[in-house]
Order: structure tokens, then C-alpha cells, then sequence
């Protein structure tokens, strides 16, 4: 582990042959296959299309050598370097809403809602024993020291425990406490973390940041409530089982806003805020007294709860850090995903959002390999 520096990392010549080149078909001429240095953002949910986006890398006949990344970019970006990413796409793709819900273990304490036990026990049979330092590309997870405020990089160790570290979202997932320190998403303080990639001196630098201005054409629409259990029975005891028990500490907000939708078409808390102010502006009588009064919003009304609140302020937070990230360490190549394809909850959707993931990514590289000569980062 090692602070805001690089502790121990894997040189570019300890990649093997078969990973730096390729061989042109019916030459025999060896051509050299260029070398991407990739970061990939946090965002919860929307972290799946990471896995969209390395399979159009790969595809397209880049060869990555070094990957950065914080909370789903940490958890995505290490099952990529060691060689598990179809397992974990094969696992989340068969996630349904239910079944996403069965895998949080609440504990509803004071610094967490979730102990990520179950879910981790399925990441760490996945990765085994797997440490950094053995993998064969340079790696990155990017976790908060929260009691020193500064970033941790964990450049070697077991590589479980370093996505553990990062993905530890605060007051939703507990933190990680390691050799002193408490540890949780590295989001709170670099949701764009470039500056680990740059010693690898690849050929360009890739970034997929996750919180992209939004786009309601790449919306990703709520699905009905979908799980193994059609007939609803077990569903709705289960559901009210944590209902009694949530009672303890966010009310019913954290399990209503991952539990199921009475619509496809429902709007995001920030789409049901804008429209309750445009409503509101819109009715205001002109008289001036009336207008200098304090507005108010009937919350309960609109469906908005603590962890609604929570959540946009957390994405509000790294919006604006990502954009200080890259106007210090602007990457040869960004691709945004926009905020708004999905709720950073919803785990549920992953083919959706690795397609989402495919799209922005060939889209970039189309556009960028049309450009070589231009300067600056192609956004898209």
C-alpha cells in the first residue's frame, strides 16, 4: 500500500510477448499493438460499463497495460487484470432486482447500511489469492484514508482487499479498517484517479468517467420488479421483513429506493425535483411579498428520501471533482458515460449498461482514431 506514490508496480517488459504484439495474417510480420493506460471512474451500477468498454479496447486490438481505477473502476478494473472478467460478466448479467437485494447483508449501525460480506465472498472466490503485484499489467485501486484525508493507492497486496478498500461507499457500505487506517471509496477524493497510469508510459491514456453530463437518449428505463420469484409471496415477506428492520435507521429509504418500481417510466429524484420547481415557478402569483417568501417541497409527495438525498449530493461531489481531475491531468482519450443511464443502485441493469459501456467506447475510438493529430482529450 502506499500514500498519493507508487510502492511496487510491474515493469512494461514483464508483460509477455503474446500481450504486447500481434502477428499480421499471411505476412509473418509481428506488428506492435498500442499500448493503453486505462482509468476507469466511480459510479456505482454505472461501473458496468467498464466491462463494455475493455471488451471494445481488446477488441479493436489494444493492449492495456496499466489500470487505475476507484469503487466499481477498482472492482471492474482488477477482475479485468486478473483474467476473471468473463466470470464476473457472466455472474452480474444474471443478477436479477431480487436477487441483488438478497445479497445485502444490513446491518443498519451507525457508519453503514451494508457489510458487503455477501457479495464479497463471491469477488474473492473469484480472484482466490490474487495479489497485485503478480498480476501482469500494472494496477491501482484508489481508496480515502478517512481519519488522515488522503488518498491510499494500493499498488501490491491481496488484490480483494484493495477493491474492498475503494468500494466502501460512505454510510451505505461499512468501512475497511487496515493497519490503523479507516478506509472507504476512493471516490471522495479522486473519482477519476489518472495520475497512477502515467508512469506506465503507454501510447495513450484512456479514462471512462461515469458521471457525464446527462443524456436522456442513453436512459436506461426501469424495468418491472424481476427476480426468480414470480408469484411475489417470498418478495413481499422478505421485503417487509427489512422494512421493520430498516425502521432503525433510514426509515424505509435505503430499501425503497433499491426495492421495486410501481412504473417503467419513473423519473430520477433529480428529474422529480425539477419538475415539482418548474410546477412551482410556474403557478407563483406575482405578487412580490409572495415571492420573497421561502419556498417549500412536499418531499414525501414527490418519493425523495434520505437516500435519495444522499446519493445526489455524493454525485454532485464527484461531478465536480472529476472536472478538476482533468483540467490538472487531461487524458489523450475520455469517454463519459452520463450520469443519468441508470441510478448508481441499480445493480440490476448490467446487460443494459455494458452495452451502454460498448457503445460510448467504440463511438470515442472511432472518432479518435479519425483524429490522431488533434490535441487535448476527444470527449464524446
Amino acid at each position: 500500500m502506499a500514500e498519493n506514490s507508487v510502492s511496487k508496480i510491474l515493469e512494461s517488459s514483464d508483460i509477455s510477448a503474446a500481450e504486447s504484439t500481434t502477428t499480421s495474417e499471411g505476412t509473418g510480420h509481428e506488428r506492435k499493438r498500442p499500448t493503453v493506460a486505462l482509468t476507469l471512474g466511480s459510479g456505482g451500477a454505472r461501473g458496468y460499463a467498464h466491462i463494455g468498454a475493455i471488451e471494445v479496447l481488446a477488441e479493436r486490438g489494444y493492449n492495456i497495460v496499466a489500470i487505475s481505477g476507484c469503487s466499481m473502476g477498482a472492482l471492474v478494473g482488477g477482475m479485468y487484470a486478473a483474467g476473471k472478467m468473463q466470470d464476473y460478466k457472466d455472474w452480474v448479467t444474471g443478477l436479477g432486482q431480487f436477487d441483488v437485494l438478497k445479497l445485502l447483508d444490513l446491518t443498519f449501525n451507525a457508519v453503514g447500511a451494508i457489510r458487503g460480506e455477501k457479495i464479497f465472498s463471491v469477488v474473492r472466490e473469484m480472484l482466490g489469492d490474487t495479489r497485485i503485484e503478480n498480476l501482469p499489467l500494472h494496477y491501482t485501486s484508489v481508496a480515502t484514508d478517512l481519519l488522515a484525508h488522503k488518498e491510499i493507492w494500493f499498488q501490491e497486496g491481496p488484490l480483494d482487499r484493495a477493491i474492498r478498500a475503494s468500494v466502501a461507499i460512505p454510510g451505505v457500505v461499512t468501512p475497511l479498517v487496515l493497519d490503523g487506517r479507516v478506509l472507504i471509496d476512493g471516490a471522495v477524493l479522486n473519482p477519476l484517479p489518472i495520475i497512477p497510469t502515467i508512469s506506465s508510459h503507454a501510447d495513450i491514456i484512456v479514462a471512462v468517467n461515469l458521471s457525464g453530463e446527462d443524456d436522456r437518449r442513453q436512459r436506461i428505463p426501469d424495468a418491472a420488479f424481476a427476480g426468480h420469484d414470480s408469484g411475489g409471496g417470498e418478495v413481499d415477506e422478505w421485503m417487509d421483513a427489512l422494512r421493520d428492520k430498516a425502521s432503525r435507521w433510514f426509515d424505509w429509504d435505503a430499501i425503497r429506493a433499491l426495492g421495486p418500481k410501481k412504473t417503467s417510466a419513473d423519473d430520477t429524484p433529480e428529474e422529480k425535483i425539477s419538475k415539482e420547481i418548474q410546477k412551482k415557478e410556474q403557478d407563483k402569483p406575482a405578487d412580490k411579498k409572495l415571492l420573497e417568501e421561502h419556498e417549500t417541497i412536499d418531499w414525501d409527495k414527490l418519493g425523495i428520501g434520505k437516500f435519495d438525498v444522499m446519493n445526489l449530493t455524493i454525485e454532485t461531489m464527484q461531478s465536480a471533482l472529476v472536472q478538476y481531475k482533468l483540467a490538472g491531468y487531461p487524458p489523450d482519450l475520455l469517454v463519459n458515460i452520463p450520469k443519468n443511464a441508470s441510478r448508481s443502485y441499480d445493480y440490476h441493469k448490467a446487460p443494459e449498461l455494458i452495452q451502454l459501456g460498448r457503445e460510448r467506447m467504440s463511438a470515442a475510438l472511432d472518432r479518435f482514431e479519425d483524429s490522431r493529430s488533434s490535441s487535448g482529450p476527444l470527449a464524446i
